[in-house]
């Protein structure tokens, strides 16, 4: 997959700005992360993955990409869904992203 924000998903995920919400679909089930922006502060608030196509890491792959598109457009996060906090505490590189 190429992006542009330098992630290295090979899944086809979509930014769906005008939603607020990362997407991709598997087997016909739309996977998402649903994020509000205000200013420079993206609030991610929900990880959905149909439990049909779970424990594939497709919720791992959108919080990457929406870290990354974070990172590339300068925004801080606040991590309000509990996978996005479980996975920023598992993966330090990210922790510089989280709103203080």
């Amino acid at each position: 997959m190429s992006s542009d924000t330098g992630s290295t998903v090979h899944r086809a995920i979509q930014h769906n700005e005008a939603e607020h919400r990362f997407e991709y679909v598997e087997e016909e089930q739309l996977c998402v992360l649903d994020y509000s922006l205000d200013g420079t502060v993206a609030v991610f608030f929900h990880t959905g993955v149909p439990s049909v196509v779970g424990g594939r890491g497709i919720a791992a792959d959108l919080v990457r990409y929406g870290l990354e598109t974070a990172r590339a457009r300068g925004w801080q996060v606040v991590p309000e869904c509990s996978y996005v906090d479980a996975y920023i505490r598992r993966h330090s590189e990210y922790q510089d992203l989280v709103a203080g």
